[in-house]
């Protein structure tokens, strides 16, 4: 895996919401609740690549220059369903200017292979050094599920660099599997755990992230 383009954010907020949503004993209120400050924290880690651009301001004193996101660059939160979901409100918070684009896939059991049953980007993207993705997914655990979404984007002609990963814990194999494939892309995430079971889940983790958050 390439470390230079793997962020791990170890904010204590961060650190104390982790432990709560891998928590056993917590319910899905606490886990989402939990989850969201994290993500709000790992959302503002990623927006500090969005390009700047010097606007004009007048507050009730004076007229000055100051520094905002560019507004015309395209925006896209892409949340892969179901878990990547609880990025989005989050997400519209703080960038208000986003467009959110969902991604369907389930992993099957028994290949921890994506299946795809959603597919909200089918998009053109004229002068794709403008678009800026942020895909979204609690857990990286293979990286399949990722990966194909990062190829949706790579696909259109949006360069490697204007697109982040955002996840809340990350396995080693995952990490590997994306930047084999993908080796300038960002990762951002809130932890690395040890690896995968035989059944391609987290260890130590937080067991199915979607069953956690959403209750099922």
């Amino acid at each position: 895996m390439n470390q230079k383009k793997i962020r791990v954010i170890e904010n204590p907020v961060v650190l104390q919401n982790l432990c709560t949503m891998r928590n056993k004993d917590t319910d899905s209120q606490g886990v989402r609740i939990a989850t969201r400050k994290i993500t709000r924290c790992l959302l503002y880690e990623a927006a500090k690549s969005l390009p700047l651009v010097e606007t004009e301001v007048t507050t009730p004193l004076t007229t000055f220059k100051a520094k905002t996101i560019d507004p015309d660059i395209n925006l896209i939160i892409s949340p892969i369903l179901r878990a990547g979901l609880i990025f989005t409100d989050e997400a519209i918070d703080i960038l208000p200017q986003a467009c959110i684009r969902h991604i369907g896939m389930y992993r099957d059991e028994k290949t921890l292979k994506p299946i795809w049953y959603y597919n909200k980007v089918p998009m053109e993207a004229p002068n794709p050094e403008k678009f800026h993705i942020f895909i979204t997914d609690p857990m990286l655990a293979t990286g399949n599920s990722l990966l194909e979404a990062i190829k949706l984007y790579a696909d259109k002609g949006i360069p490697v660099n204007n697109i982040k990963c955002i996840c809340i814990i990350a396995a080693p194999e995952g990490l590997e599997n994306i930047h084999k494939h993908f080796p300038d892309i960002e990762i951002i995430t809130a932890a690395i755990d040890e690896g995968l079971n035989d059944k391609g889940y987290i260890v130590p983790g937080m067991g199915d992230a979607g069953d956690r958050i959403f209750n099922t």
